[in-house]
């Protein structure tokens, strides 16, 4: 896990935050506005954690597909996690 940690580079990890600030307002705005920061931050959260979970769970294709895989976890991640989130907080 820690070479996954490292192949990440600072790139991803700047584009993970990305993708989950991005999440976050996505799910803000279809809430009405409400909450954006609660939304922002649990959508950088969860796309931070997610590729890290799928590598723990011993899923290798994620690295084996490059960024564009992980960004594409991290988002799908991000999504399902901020819908539970609306669901149970909204």
């Amino acid at each position: 896990m820690e070479g996954f940690i490292e192949a990440l580079g600072w790139v991803t990890l700047v584009l993970l935050i990305v993708v989950g600030l991005m999440s976050g307002w996505g799910a803000s705005a279809v809430s009405g506005g409400r909450h954006l920061g609660r939304y922002l931050l649990v959508g950088v959260v969860t796309a931070l954690a997610v590729p890290l979970v799928v590598v723990a769970a011993g899923i290798g294709a994620l690295a084996a597909y490059g960024i564009v895989m992980v960004l594409v976890v991290a988002a799908i991640g991000s999504v399902v996690v901020l819908a539970l989130v609306r669901l149970l907080f909204d």
